[in-house]
């Protein structure tokens, strides 16, 4: 596999990835135990770190690609072994 395909999958899971942990650790200012500000809505972040979000997401995505990646070298799953692609009888 080219370095520029793997990089485009990669960039394609940190992207997934980042979506998935953006909620894991918000707080909301009820949660803060502050009033929240008029304007924003009660469900909204009372801080929000995109460090944190980034870090998780690359954390994340590089165990995630580290397995997808294992897989196509292998040949863990192939196409003969998906029910849905093999032709009827």
């Amino acid at each position: 596999m080219k370095f520029q395909s793997v990089l485009a999958i990669y960039i394609l899971f940190w992207t997934m990835a980042l979506f998935v942990v953006l909620p894991f650790g918000v707080r909301t200012p009820e949660e803060e135990g502050v009033d929240c500000p008029p304007g924003h809505a009660p469900s909204a972040p009372h801080r929000f770190s995109f460090g944190k979000a980034a870090w998780r997401a690359t954390i994340v995505s590089a165990i995630v690609f580290g397995l997808f990646y294992a897989k196509y070298l292998y040949g863990w799953v192939t196409i003969g072994m998906l029910d849905w692609a093999s032709p009827p009888r």
